[in-house]
């Protein structure tokens, strides 16, 4: 009733309780975590659960209601999803259609752009938009390759695009199926599957030809790419060549010994003997008098290195991508080696971690020569950096290693448009299962929670995906960071956080028409979501929200809807989103040029969408 009459007569703001004041408290604390991440996101959701809990008394939050986020439909239904988006993954479906794109529109960069932020925005209504994006990265550089343009103008674009594209339907991505929850729960209106379809298509059409116009424009050229690998990550200083002398210390030591006992950053590349050429496993071969080591080091550490084992430099000691990519007659196909680079996943489990603690020469058989993170390339001490979700891997490795990585959800193949394990006899399959999923929840036979499970099994039956595949195709972290995070928005209602905010919020813009309030609900949110998780900006946003169009006498859906929308736009940070964060070393890109692409499209979108909104469902 106080909202009502407080948006009658411009009454004061209700007092804080102590109650408002712990989960604000709470509030700030996890987004502070959310933004520095010391630990990783879904972590710091669980400890907001855990906190909420032992806080009983003041937050409200008894243990079944802590624990309810595991049983939500939204969590169970975002988990389906993943599987279901990795069975149309395995099946090869868009390296099919990518590949047709590469040959068809090699011949216009406007048309290769158009190309693919149609596949890109397309599929993500469809399916999970971190799988379409891990596709589409080796697909963009191929292109490039084919055609000369940089890399650096596609992949900006396709992540911007494949987030426009989860607004289409309900399952186009986690924020919408969780908006779609707590909907439910405060104004008894979930969404249905095509609900806001018609927007979906205004947003992503906005999008495309902002980026097809403007956009394109604005985009650096990052990478070159006419460049070999070794000069695309500035690795002229860092590979050399040396000899072993004979009376060098290192004769009759393995090469794993070698490398444990010095303090220096160096690392063996390759190992010439006579004819002979090894790189990867090294760590057993015993070295010999006249080997030739391929090493990459500093300069300083290589004049210390000379001076102290025994070693010369090569008569010619210039190194080459040729040098690295080794096709030996005597080799097996599988143990040819090359370069390659691998994108980070931001989900990987060995993010926050180091190449030393995760033993990652020998775990994947694979030498690292290079980090990129975003538009900075990292030579030196490289075993102490923690690696972070979107670096970029100059690995050295035999084709048998690369094939492995890409058939781990930990990284991307930045270089490869196809695998040869796709199971492309189960596309009509695959295809078909994801369609009756969305017809089965359209046509409101079942809801969506029942028909993605049925899916799943579906699937699974099918051989669309293993078995052993299902829990590796799940984002664990995504279904956490749902399951902490779902509590705290209950929190906000019941201590009445989320009525204050929004007693503050109709205070602050007393005078102001109900689009303009809808409209600074829209970009506020689509700015806070460019630094925090987009799902924690639905559970904190959606209640205030709510609250406030209560107050003023709009209409509650519709400010649901535009922080719905906003929260899949987070289009100005790296950080904002896991695709853009998947594209940001692929793409060499800094940090500033996602403000200079992204923050003419949010304004126009706040525009754009504020509209549509009140033009369909009225404000």
């Amino acid at each position: 009733m106080w909202t009502s009459v407080l948006g009658q007569t411009g009454a004061s703001i209700p007092p804080v309780t102590p109650g408002i004041l712990l989960v604000f408290a709470i509030v700030a604390v996890a987004l502070v975590l959310f933004v520095a991440e010391p630990l990783p996101i879904d972590i710091v959701a669980v400890g907001v659960l855990v906190a909420l809990v032992v806080l009983e008394p003041w937050t409200r939050v008894d243990p079944t209601t802590g624990v309810s986020g595991f049983s939500s439909p939204a969590t169970i239904t975002v988990l389906a999803m993943f599987v279901l988006s990795e069975g149309i993954r395995r099946s090869g479906l868009i390296n099919i259609v990518g590949a047709a794109v590469a040959e068809r529109f090699g011949d216009s960069h406007l048309k290769q752009l158009l190309a693919v932020l149609g596949i890109s925005g397309g599929t993500a209504g469809l399916i999970n938009n971190t799988p379409v994006v891990a596709i589409m990265i080796p697909m963009v550089n191929t292109i490039s390759k084919k055609t000369g343009i940089s890399p650096s103008k596609l992949l900006m674009p396709v992540s911007f695009v494949a987030m426009l594209g989860g607004t289409l339907t309900l399952i186009g991505t986690s924020t919408n199926i969780l908006a779609s929850d707590v909907s439910a729960r405060l104004i008894g209106h979930p969404f249905s599957m095509f609900e806001f379809t018609q927007l979906g298509v205004l947003v992503l059409v906005t999008g495309t030809v902002y980026i097809a116009t403007i956009g394109r424009y604005l985009l650096p050229e990052r990478i070159t790419v006419d460049e070999e690998l070794i000069e695309e990550f500035e690795m002229a200083e860092y590979l050399t060549e040396v000899v072993v002398r004979e009376d060098s210390p290192l004769v009759g030591r393995t090469v794993n010994q070698v490398l444990q006992d010095t303090d220096l950053d160096v690392d063996v590349v390759q190992l010439v003997r006579g004819d002979q050429v090894f790189s990867e496993p090294l760590a057993r071969k015993e070295v010999r008098p006249d080997d030739v080591f391929v090493i990459r080091t500093d300069r300083s550490s290589l004049l210390e290195l000379l001076d102290a084992e025994g070693l010369d430099l090569a008569p010619d000691a210039e190194v080459t991508e040729e040098t690295l990519d080794v096709e030996d007659a005597a080799m097996e196909p599988e143990d040819d080696q090359s370069l390659v680079e691998v994108v980070l996943s931001p989900e990987a489990s060995i993010v926050g971690e180091t190449l030393e603690t995760t033993n990652f020469r020998n775990r994947y058989d694979a030498t690292v020569l290079a980090i990129r993170r975003g538009g900075q390339v990292i030579h030196a001490r490289m075993d102490e950096r923690r690696l972070r979700g979107g670096d970029t891997l100059l690995i050295q490795a035999s084709d048998d290693t690369i094939r492995r990585f890409g058939n781990d959800r930990n990284f991307v193949l930045a270089r490869e448009l196809t695998r040869p394990d796709f199971r492309r006899s189960r596309i009509p399959v695959a295809v078909g299962i994801v369609l009756g999923v969305v017809a089965l929840a359209a046509l409101e036979v079942m809801p969506i929670l029942i028909s993605a499970l049925a899916g799943m099994v579906a699937m699974v039956a099918t051989g669309c995906v293993k078995p052993t595949e299902v829990y590796e195709s799940v984002d664990w972290s995504v279904v956490f960071l749902l399951a902490g995070l779902i509590p705290l928005g209950v929190a906000m209602e019941r201590t009445g956080g989320a009525e204050w905010l929004a007693s503050v919020v109709v205070v602050g813009t007393a005078g102001l028409a109900p689009i303009v309030v809808l409209g600074v609900f829209y970009l506020f949110t689509s700015l806070i979501t460019n630094v925090v998780s987009n799902n924690a900006s639905v559970v904190l946003m959606i209640p205030v929200a709510v609250d406030t169009a209560e107050a003023i006498g709009a209409e509650p859906f519709s400010f649901v809807l535009a922080v719905t929308f906003a929260a899949s736009t987070a289009l100005m940070t790296p950080i904002g989103y896991q695709t853009n964060l998947m594209v940001y070393g692929p793409g060499g890109y800094r940090f500033g040029d996602f403000i200079r692409v992204g923050a003419p499209l949010q304004a126009i979108l706040t525009v754009v969408t504020t509209l549509g909104i009140v033009h369909w469902w009225g404000v």
